[in-house]
């Protein structure tokens, strides 16, 4: 009987489960936001806010905590000095998952994992052109 040996499997054995985990945490503390498969987000989620509650204490203790789980020191390091830093006030809850559509290969169910404040800025390649014309025209025009 499987009795309290819940959690997610996500199909691999535990050794790369537990890298996929980490890269995973790693890449968000990096990106702000990442868009995986829904079940990985739903698994990745508490490892986040694990961390970032090790943030806002910031010990030396904390830190080595958080260099043994994740791999590379640059991403402790913006850990401890941007991220725990925008939610010294919050108790929990740093993290969102935001479903999107499903994937086009395998039909699997993805979805954008981010930090709660996070912001949204549409990158338009037609907004950049305008802008770039327009700077253009004015330097033409003091000439």
């Amino acid at each position: 009987m499987r009795h309290l040996k819940g959690g997610f499997k996500l199909g691999r054995n535990p050794s790369h489960r537990k890298a996929l985990l980490r890269n995973l945490t790693g890449s968000l503390i990096e990106k702000n936001r990442i868009q995986t498969t829904l079940t990985k987000a739903k698994a990745v989620q508490p490892i986040v806010e694990k961390m970032v509650t090790l943030g806002k204490s910031g010990t030396l203790a904390d830190k080595r905590n958080a260099l043994a789980y994740l791999y590379k020191r640059k991403t402790v390091q913006i850990l401890f000095d941007e991220v725990a830093s925008r939610f010294m006030d919050s108790s929990g809850g740093v993290t969102r998952i935001i479903k999107t559509d499903f994937r086009k290969g395998d039909g699997a169910e993805m979805a954008i994992l981010e930090f709660t404040d996070y912001k949204f800025e549409i990158k338009d390649k037609k907004a950049k052109e305008k802008s770039k014309a327009k700077e253009k025209s004015k330097a033409k025009a003091k000439k």
